[in-house]
């Protein structure tokens, strides 16, 4: 089990995807908006030959949307059989982050972040937070056909 991690900001917070979810990171030039989706949903992109729903992490996640900026980048991730961006304010770090360092998150984190949350981790004087990529797919897949 790879221990690496990618580092994304979203406002002034950092969280963390396992490099084992994520296929490529993206520049982040627009989308194109699908009409029936939810707000969170930007649009869908072509990246490498495939189409790719692009997710709003920052709206996903009840944060108020920002203009993007040249340091927005797509996370391109997959679950199973399911791929989809992440829009993220920035990723530029790679992180090894040990399973030993991961805790689980305040019973009340845990509740209030919907289970987009699984762990915390203490890097130097950072908290880091581990995002459920799955849960993420998940959800957004849940709402698709609605």
């Amino acid at each position: 089990m790879s221990d690496l991690h990618v580092v994304l900001k979203l406002a002034d917070t950092e969280y963390v995807v396992s490099w084992q979810d994520v296929l490529h990171l993206e520049s982040f030039i627009g989308a194109t908006k699908v009409p029936g989706t939810r707000p969170y949903v930007s649009g869908l992109i072509q990246i490498r030959g495939r189409v790719v729903p692009v997710v709003d992490l920052r709206m996903r996640f009840g944060l108020p949307s920002a203009e993007p900026t040249l340091d927005s980048r797509v996370i391109v991730v997959q679950s199973g059989a399911r791929t989809v961006g992440l829009l993220v304010d920035s990723a530029r770090e790679v992180v090894n982050i040990g399973a030993d360092t991961l805790r689980p998150p305040p019973e009340v984190i845990a509740h209030e972040s919907a289970g987009f949350v699984k762990a915390v981790a203490q890097l130097g004087k950072r908290l880091v937070m581990l995002v459920d990529v799955g849960r993420i797919i998940d959800e957004e897949q849940e709402h698709h056909g609605k």
